[in-house]
C-alpha cells in the first residue's frame, strides 16, 4: 500500500510519469502480499519496526540529499507533522492485522473509495469547496462500498470494519498532508513520516520481538526493497507528472491485487465486490476528472 503522495510542479512528461506510476503499483501490491505472509509467522509490531526503519533509512538519505537533514526537519507544523506520522502509522499497523482475515484484493476494493472520503473531510476540514457532481459521485462510491461489503447480511466480514477504518485514517492523512505542504517542503514530510512511524513502532515492538527465521528475514528484506523502490518511483513520478494526472492510474493497485490474490492465495472476488468496486473506482475517476478541468480553469 502506498503511504505518502507528494504534489508539486512537474516538468510535464506525462507518458514517464504514468510508467513510472504503475510501476510503484505493482510494487505497492507485492508488499501486500509479503504483509500478508509475513503476518503468518510475527506480530505485525515487528513488521511495522522494520519497515520503518528502512524508510527512515531512505527519508534521511533523501532528505541529507535535497535539502539537508537539519533544514528538513525544521517544520511550520510541527504537531501535524507528527500526527500524520502517528497516523499513517497506525494505519499501516491496522491495515496488516486487517489483511490477515480479509484478501488482498478484497481490502483494496474496500480501500479503493478513499479518494471519495478525502473530498468529502476537505470541505469541513480544509474549507474547500465541493459541487453537487462531486457530491454525488461521493455518494454513488458510498452505495459502491456498501455493496463491497454488504453490512447486515450474512455474507458480512468483520474485519471490513478494519479497512473502512484504515480508509479513514488514510483519507485524514491526505488531508493533514495538504495542510502541511502549503508551507512545509516534501523533504519535511517525508522525514517526519519515516522518523515519527519508526519511534512509534518501536515502542510497539518491546516485549513483542521474536527470533526470525531464514524465510522471514528474506520476506522482511522484500517488505524493505518494495517499499523504498516504490516510493523512490511515486516520487520520480511526480517530479515529471502532474499529481492531477497520474491520480486515476493509482487505481491500478487494484487490478495487481486481483491478479497477486489470485496467484499467491487463490483468491477470487465475489460478483458483488467486483460490482461494487466498478462503482466506486468510477465515481473516484470521475471525482478526478472534474478536479482536473477544475484546477485547469484556475488563473496561474
Amino acid at each position: 500500500m502506498s503511504t505518502n503522495q507528494p504534489q508539486w510542479e512537474s516538468s510535464d512528461v506525462p507518458l514517464l510519469g504514468i510508467g513510472l506510476l504503475l510501476v510503484s503499483t505493482v510494487l505497492f501490491a507485492a508488499q501486500d502480499v509479503i504483509t500478508k505472509q509475513l503476518t503468518a509467522s510475527i506480530s505485525v509490531p515487528q513488521i511495522l519496526v522494520v519497515r520503518f526503519a528502512a524508510f527512515a533509512l531512505f527519508a534521511l538519505i533523501y532528505a541529507s540529499r535535497k535539502r539537508g537533514v537539519k533544514q528538513a526537519i525544521a517544520s511550520v507544523f510541527p504537531k501535524s507533522q507528527l500526527a500524520r506520522g502517528l497516523i499513517m502509522c497506525t494505519e499501516i499497523g491496522l491495515f496488516a492485522y486487517a489483511v490477515q482475515f480479509l484478501g488482498i484484493a478484497e481490502i483494496h476494493a474496500i480501500f479503493s473509495c478513499f479518494p471519495l472520503v478525502i473530498t468529502a473531510l476537505s470541505v469541513p476540514l480544509l474549507g474547500e469547496q465541493v459541487g453537487w457532481r462531486r457530491w454525488l459521485a461521493v455518494l454513488i462510491g458510498f452505495v459502491g462500498t456498501l455493496i463491497i461489503v454488504q453490512p447486515g447480511t450474512g455474507v458480512f466480514n468483520p474485519a471490513a470494519v478494519l479497512a473502512l477504518i484504515c480508509v479513514l485514517l488514510y483519507s485524514y492523512y491526505n488531508i493533514l498532508t495538504r495542510k502541511v505542504s502549503k508551507r512545509d517542503s516534501f523533504e519535511t514530510s517525508l522525514l517526519y513520516f519515516g522518523l515519527v512511524g519508526f519511534v512509534a513502532s518501536l515502542i510497539a515492538v518491546v516485549g513483542r520481538w521474536q527470533a526470525l527465521e531464514t524465510q522471514t528475514v528474506i520476506l522482511l528484506c522484500g517488505i524493505c526493497v518494495t517499499s523504498v523502490s516504490g516510493h523512490m518511483l511515486l516520487i520520480k513520478a511526480l517530479e515529471v507528472t502532474s499529481a492531477v494526472v497520474l491520480q486515476p492510474f493509482n487505481y491500478f493497485i487494484l487490478v495487481w491485487a486481483i491478479v497477486f490474490g489470485y496467484i499467491f492465495f487463490g483468491e477470487v472476488l465475489a460478483t458483488h465486490q467486483v460490482l461494487g468496486a466498478f462503482i466506486v473506482v468510477a465515481s473516484g475517476l470521475y471525482v478526478g476528472i472534474r478536479e482536473y478541468f477544475i484546477s485547469a480553469r484556475k488563473p496561474g
